[in-house]
C-alpha cells in the first residue's frame, strides 16, 4: 500500500517531534528503557498498570515504536479510505492511545481539522502525546484523557474510533468490552495488533464481535464472512516500512535505514453506505519471477487462492509487478 501524499509531511514531522524527545538522556539509558519496556509488553500486564511509569520511559519508547504504530494504522486508514471513499471522519477517538500515534495517522490520511480525543491510562504517556501534537496544527485542539480501558470504559458518539497496539495489553473480558463500547460508540472502528498469530487471534476476535452487532468489514478482507483461514494453519498480517532511527540501530543492531512492520487489523463501519471492500486483497509479499508474478489472494467468495500473472496478460503483469503485499487486486485505477 502507498502512503498517499498527504501522509508524507506528516511522517516528517512526526520523526522531527521524535528526534527531540531524547535530548539529555543518555543513549544507554534510552536503549535499556526501552529493552525493558520491550519485555513487560510481551508479558502479561494488568491493565491497573500502565507500563509507561515516567517521561523518561515513555520518550524512549515513543521515540522507538511510534513511528512503527504510525505507519502501520495509515497503511490500516488507507485501506479503509479506500472502501469508502467520499467519507471523512468529523471527529475520532483514539482509545488507548499513548503518545497519539494514530491521532497522527488520521491526520495523515484525511485532511482537515476535527475533533479529537485521546483516551488512555499512562499519564506520562498523554503529556507527552500532548508536548509532540504542538507540532502538527491539526491535533491542536486535541483532548488527552486519562481513563482506564477495560470494562469500566465508556466511549462518546464519534465517526471514528481507533484502537492500535492495545488488545494485547488486556484481558478477555476487557478486550470485549473494549470493542463493544466502541462499536456503539462509533460508525467506523479500526483495529490494529502486532503481526503474530495472537495479534491476528485478537484481531478475528474483535472483527467477529463487530460483525455480529451489524459492522460490515471494509479492509482487509473483501468480504464480511468467516475469515477462509483455518484456526492454527497460517495468520493474515501485513507490512509497513518504517525509516529506523539511530536509537534503533543501536538495540536491533544493523546498518539498514528501514524496518518492516508486521501488523494484523480489521476496518469496519455501520455507516448507511455499505463499503466497496478490494475485490481480492494481496496477502502475502508477491513472488517476481522471470516472465510471471504469483500472487497470494484473499477473495470475495471467500476463499485463499494464488494466482499467476504473466507477460501475456499485458498491462496486468506490468501492474502485478508493482503490487505490494497488502495492496488490492486487481489494481484500483488512479
Amino acid at each position: 500500500m502507498n502512503a498517499p501524499a498527504s501522509s508524507l509531511p506528516t511522517a516528517d514531522t512526526l520523526r522531527t517531534a521524535l528526534a527531540g524527545l531524547l535530548d539529555g538522556i543518555p543513549a544507554r539509558q534510552a536503549a535499556q528503557a526501552v529493552e525493558r519496556l520491550i519485555a513487560n509488553y510481551r508479558g502479561a500486564t494488568p491493565t491497573e498498570a500502565p507500563i509507561l511509569r515516567d517521561r523518561a520511559d515513555v520518550a524512549a519508547y515513543a521515540a522507538y515504536r511510534m513511528p512503527a504504530t504510525f505507519e502501520a494504522v495509515r497503511s490500516a486508514l488507507e485501506a479503509f479510505a479506500d472502501a469508502v471513499p467520499g467519507w471523512v471522519p468529523g471527529d475520532h477517538v483514539d482509545v488507548g492511545g499513548g503518545t497519539g500515534a494514530a491521532a497522527w495517522a488520521v491526520s495523515a490520511t484525511w485532511d482537515g481539522e476535527r475533533p479529537v480525543t485521546v483516551l488512555d491510562w499512562a499519564e506520562p504517556a498523554l503529556a507527552l502525546g500532548r508536548e509532540l501534537a504542538a507540532a502538527n496544527p491539526a491535533l491542536h485542539a486535541t483532548r488527552w484523557h486519562r481513563s482506564r480501558i477495560g470494562t469500566a470504559l465508556t466511549i462518546e458518539s464519534t465517526d471514528l474510533v481507533t484502537v492500535s497496539y492495545v488488545l494485547n495489553e488486556l484481558t478477555a473480558p476487557d478486550r470485549a468490552a473494549l470493542v463493544d463500547a466502541a462499536a456503539h460508540a462509533a460508525q467506523a472502528v479500526v483495529i490494529v495488533e502486532p503481526g503474530t498469530p495472537d495479534g491476528y487471534a485478537r484481531v478475528i476476535e474483535a472483527r467477529d464481535r463487530l460483525i455480529s452487532v451489524g459492522f460490515h468489514v471494509a479492509a482487509p478482507c473483501p468480504h464480511s464472512a468467516a475469515c477462509p483461514i483455518a484456526p492454527g494453519t497460517d495468520w493474515c498480517h501485513f507490512s509497513a516500512r518504517v525509516s529506523r532511527s539511530s536509537l534503533h540501530r543501536q538495540i536491533k543492531g544493523g546498518s539498514l535505514a528501514y524496518e518492516d512492520e508486521k501488523f494484523s487489523y480489521v476496518a469496519a463501519t455501520r455507516l448507511p453506505v455499505t463499503p466497496a471492500p478490494a475485490p481480492a486483497r494481496v496477502v502475502r509479499k508477491p513472488q517476481i519471477r522471470k516472465g510471471q508474478v504469483l500472487l497470494d489472494l484473499c477473495e470475495k467468495d471467500p476463499a485463499l487462492r494464488r494466482t499467476t500473472v504473466t507477460k501475456r496478460h499485458g498491462d496486468l503483469y506490468r501492474a502485478a509487478r508493482d503490487t505490494d503485499w497488502g495492496d488490492p487486486w486487481p489494481p484500483t485505477d488512479g
